[in-house]
């Protein structure tokens, strides 16, 4: 059984106001105290307001789902114990336009230095799915692999409407405002692991990095695990929205390694229709068209999102069934194609009672089992 483990990114808030809490270490500390929960268990983000937690390694859903509530619960609790909110969406909804707190971490110092006034406004969160490969080199053609269904990921994964209390008209304006980092987005074509290697050494040799781990690609191989990382969604508002899309980035990979090993062909979009789709994607997720990973003479080709969107559980549903997935995966992906994503229900919650009523929506929903 392949493993894999998600890493989720969480935002505290003031729940009155909505705006962003610099409550991190408390809550931290509150959380520690709880049975089970280390201090270590839950990281601090580049921001004081952010939080991030990661699953053990996991061999099922199951077991990501347990993880996941129980970690989102006993935080929500911890964060009403110190007077704040803890809320999973993939941008700040409110904000007042100041500067917010970076964490007093070495690396996050550093980073603030280096980025300016890029790192101070960066109340984005994403939800990062790691799955096990058997080594860097085979690493390298997974990513290759992936790339073309990054689109519909990002689309599916759509959950930022909101930024400085209004709407953006982007599904993902997290993905939008990712994009200001030197080094972010679809990943080239890698012939092999040591081109991989020679380019992210280039791009460290200049300096807009400072180290691996700001390699912001939307797929990536980790440099602390023997994972491929995907990175492009944002983080869910339900704990079951995350399970399923864990359950199918896995599948995308374990597809693409027998692909590989098959010596299958697939497609290699250009840079630049590769890069116009997942802007598409971000713009209007599951609401229209998106382009489909190849068309005639490999040219770009539009398709409806649902549509897409069920091409790629066809494609992953040989390795569905066989991890005993294809229930839960099929079953959630179709209510979110029916009643819309993360970023539907917070731009609805909007309509109907502006800010205090999405608030409302993100702290039940983060909780919620």
């Amino acid at each position: 059984m392949t493993t894999l483990g998600v890493e989720e990114e969480y935002l505290l808030v003031d729940p009155v106001s909505g705006l962003p809490v610099p409550a991190a270490e408390r809550v931290r500390a509150e959380v520690s105290l709880r049975p089970g929960f280390d201090f270590n268990d839950v990281q601090p983000e580049l921001l004081k307001a952010q939080l991030e937690v990661a699953t053990p390694v996991c061999s099922s859903l199951d077991e990501i789902g347990g993880h996941l509530y129980r970690m989102r619960h006993e935080l929500s609790a911890a964060a009403e114990r110190v007077g704040c909110r803890m809320v999973a969406c993939g941008t700040a909804p409110a904000g007042d336009g100041k500067p917010m707190e970076i964490s007093e971490h070495p690396r996050y110092l550093a980073i603030a230095e280096n980025a300016r006034r890029l790192a101070d406004v960066q109340l984005i969160h994403g939800m990062h799915v790691h799955v096990a490969v058997p080594d860097r080199e085979t690493g390298v053609q997974i990513v290759n692999r992936i790339r073309p269904w990054l689109p519909a990921l990002v689309a599916l994964g759509a959950n930022s409407p909101l930024w400085q209390g209004v709407d953006t008209g982007f599904a993902s304006w997290r993905t939008i405002h990712y994009a200001r980092w030197p080094v972010e987005g679809q990943p080239p074509v890698f012939i092999d692991l040591e081109e991989y290697e020679r380019r992210v050494d280039a791009l460290l040799g200049l300096g807009v990095m400072l180290d691996r781990g700001q390699v912001y690609w939307q797929v990536r191989l980790s440099e602390r695990f023997p994972t491929i990382e995907i990175r492009c969604p944002d983080v869910q508002s339900r704990a079951d929205d995350a399970v399923m899309l864990a359950g199918l980035v896995r599948a995308l990979v374990v597809t693409a390694l027998q692909q590989h090993g098959d010596k299958a062909p697939y497609a290699t979009p250009d840079a630049e229709l590769l890069r116009a789709a997942c802007w598409l994607a971000a713009r209007d997720g599951l609401d229209g068209d998106l382009f489909g990973p190849v068309g005639p003479a490999g040219t770009a080709r539009r398709v409806d999102a649902g549509d897409l969107v069920r091409e790629m559980l066809a494609h992953v549903a040989p390795v569905l069934d066989e991890f005993g997935d294809t229930t839960r995966v099929f079953a959630l992906v179709e209510r979110m194609i029916r009643q819309g994503t993360g970023a539907d229900r917070q731009r609805a919650a909007f309509v109907a009672g502006g800010l205090p009523s999405v608030m409302d929506l993100l702290i039940s929903d983060t909780s919620a089992r």
